[in-house]
């Protein structure tokens, strides 16, 4: 009966270290249970990142046709220009196939299980909000995961003009073979993917700065000369490939994105303010001002 007593407590058993601690009555919770459930969040994220990696190791074949075609697009329109360029791909040493193989399969683990992390973040940011709060995350979430996959799509269909840009300057001529490393050539483009996905989480992460009252639509409209430029800029440093196509595939969409961005939060700020106006809480004056991002000068007597 004593040993049962012991772990009546802790639901699970010895296996309660493997669930994310509990809040107590108060909702509270001690550093080292916020610790706990890092590591918690931490384990089922790798988890689900591992299970998908040993699945794509053994179908790693068709995964890496599939993440050499937008490089074999680009060699064939080259060499229907220019017949004399010489262009193959290798892959030296004896380690190179298997690395190869791991890189192909960690790169489709990680995009795989983009839902699963992702679902852990939220998951840990989430008890600790509001509940407006919480509306908010959740709607980081639902559009986290399709806009992060758009952003891997578009990098990818941006590939084959990249690489066909860089491989134009091939000189056949002088009998110089252009001789690629395939695990260069997956690191390349996976950094790629992986910027183009990141990038593509803009939208959510204005959005969801105006919904929590820490950014204006008003500062957004003055930043808005200045984030264009920003963002062309993010473009040529964070495209490894440093053409230009990769640079505007990257720069643009970010640019709309912003604009899209500034004008839901403008529009949800507009209708708050409307409520504001109709339950009597501030005036007309007062909505158009903080609309604006202005004071009113008040003479209080």
């Amino acid at each position: 009966m004593s040993t049962d007593t012991s772990t009546s407590g802790k639901p699970g058993g010895r296996f309660a270290w493997l669930k994310p601690p509990q809040f107590d009555e108060n909702g509270a919770m001690s550093i080292w249970d916020h610790l706990r459930e890092i590591r918690y969040r931490l384990i089922v994220s790798m988890v689900a990142i591992v299970v998908l990696f040993i699945v794509a190791f053994i179908f790693y074949a068709p995964i890496v046709e599939l993440i050499l075609r937008p490089y074999q697009i680009a060699a064939d329109r080259v060499s229907a220009k220019n017949p004399d360029a010489m262009i193959q791909v290798v892959n030296s040493g004896v380690a190179s196939p298997m690395l190869l193989a791991l890189k192909a399969a960690g790169l489709a683990a990680i995009i795989a299980a983009c839902p699963v992390w992702l679902y852990q973040l939220w998951a840990f940011i989430v008890p600790g909000l509001l509940n407006n709060e919480k509306r908010v995350a959740q709607l980081f979430l639902l559009s986290a995961i399709p806009l992060f996959l758009a952003g891997v799509v578009v990098g990818y269909l941006t590939l084959p003009k990249a690489f066909e840009f860089m491989l134009g300057f091939t000189v056949a001529q002088a009998g110089v073979v252009n001789l690629q490393d395939l695990n260069d050539f997956l690191s390349l483009e996976m950094r790629m993917l992986l910027v183009f996905g990141i990038s593509f989480l803009l939208p959510v992460i204005l959005v969801m700065l105006n919904m929590l009252g820490m950014l204006k639509s008003w500062q957004l409209r003055k930043a808005r000369t200045i984030a264009i430029f920003v963002c062309f800029v993010f473009g040529a440093v964070a495209t490894p490939s440093g053409d230009p196509f990769s640079m505007l595939a990257l720069s643009l969409p970010m640019v709309i994105m912003y604009v899209v961005s500034e004008l839901i939060c403008s529009r949800r700020e507009k209708r708050s303010l409307k409520l504001r106006i109709r339950s009597g809480e501030i005036s007309p004056e007062e909505a158009e001002a903080a609309y604006l991002g202005k004071t009113i000068q008040t003479d209080d007597k």
